[in-house]
């Protein structure tokens, strides 16, 4: 079943066609990415709106569409009236998670049919990916960790978070990559324990933790990475809680598999942390399944209840966060196997002191 297929099985007396706003529902059901548009599918057709600055590559890349360009004569909403008319629709699904409310209210006055929230619906497809998606997506997380290898070298002492937050994007598209899946999260020192802490002037100091986050879009799929690493030395408590997170994050790894839930995949990892005495110092999650978005559903932590299925894929990123001192912060991405897990990522997890 192709994924325009997919869209069309979930139509019935609920709704007989489906509006895709989001950038995501978009790409995925047309396998290209543009920018700005509008479509809408129904079983008895499929319609792609965009204007004139997209209409040429839309018109040559979107699969299962009938690609039409909008402007002032033909704005979208008299567009998918049209189209709403010729498919005969009376419901219309849409993506509730992804519209503001002043969009939500011009569609609910401008269209010719009644509006049905069905935003679960839609996306509940991606969450386990074609043999396509994760070749794609294993390419992704190869530029990451060969941008890893590269940045590495680059590190020294005086050099400031923003410093290596820019030469680590560089050797980010150096290698390949076509976006980033969100801003390298780059930060030293006492800054580590800040999980999402934002670069700064800091310099690098010998004794630091440098924890950095990252990824790539390559084709329009994520990748996501963290390592943490030391400059000059570790002291004996860095290299306690480093190899803390190490094997909680291998714990969690050993049990990840389709037919369990990601509460238990949590638990394996937090168990180890909680046992260590650092379990008020694990606050988040341990992983996030990715794809077209960086995060995604389900998840893998305490409220974590879906079980998990085959082709799944997620990150393994526990931590721990003294405030005040530093933070540790291992991440891979894995896929989810029958038996077990692969795990795509294949940067060094050992501590590396540069």
């Amino acid at each position: 079943m192709n994924n325009m297929e997919k869209f069309r099985s979930i139509l019935g007396e609920k709704a007989d066609g489906l509006l895709l706003t989001s950038r995501y529902a978009r790409y995925y059901g047309a396998s290209f990415d543009i920018a700005e548009g509008v479509a809408i599918v129904s079983a008895k057709g499929s319609r792609y709106f965009t204007d004139s600055r997209y209409i040429e590559s839309a018109q040559k890349n979107l699969q299962n569409f009938e690609v039409i360009e909008t402007n002032r004569e033909h704005p979208y909403n008299q567009l998918l009236n049209q189209a709403i008319a010729d498919f005969g629709i009376t419901n219309l699904g849409f993506e509730e998670d992804y519209l503001t409310m002043a969009e939500y209210m011009g569609y609910e006055k401008a269209l010719n049919a009644k509006l049905v929230p069905m935003n679960a619906a839609i996306h509940s497809f991606r969450a386990v990916k074609e043999p396509w998606e994760l070749e794609i997506m294993r390419k992704a997380q190869d530029i990451t960790d060969a941008a890893f290898s590269d940045v590495v070298k680059r590190i020294h002492a005086g050099m400031s978070e923003k410093d290596l937050q820019a030469e680590l994007i560089y050797c980010l598209y150096k290698n390949g990559a076509e976006g980033l899946s969100f801003d390298p999260i780059v930060v030293s020192g006492p800054n580590t324990s800040m999980p999402h802490g934002v670069a700064g002037d800091r310099k690098l100091q010998d004794g630091d933790f440098i924890t950095m986050d990252f990824g790539v879009l390559y084709k329009g799929y994520c990748s996501d990475m963290t390592r943490t690493v030391a400059l000059g030395y570790a002291t004996e408590e860095m290299k306690k809680v480093y190899a803390t997170v190490l094997e909680a994050q291998l714990a969690g790894i050993a049990v990840t598999k389709a037919g369990v839930t990601g509460q238990s995949i949590d638990g394996a990892a937090r168990k180890v942390i909680a046992d260590a005495g650092y379990g008020d110092y694990f606050g988040h999650g341990y992983g996030h399944c990715l794809g077209l978005e960086i995060h995604e559903s389900p998840r893998c932590s305490v409220a974590g209840t879906t079980v998990m299925e085959e082709n799944m894929v997620s990150s393994a990123e526990p931590g721990i966060y003294l405030p005040g001192k530093f933070g540790v912060r291992i991440e891979d991405v894995v896929f989810f196997g029958k038996d077990g897990c692969e795990d795509i990522t294949h940067s060094p997890k050992n501590l590396m002191i540069l």
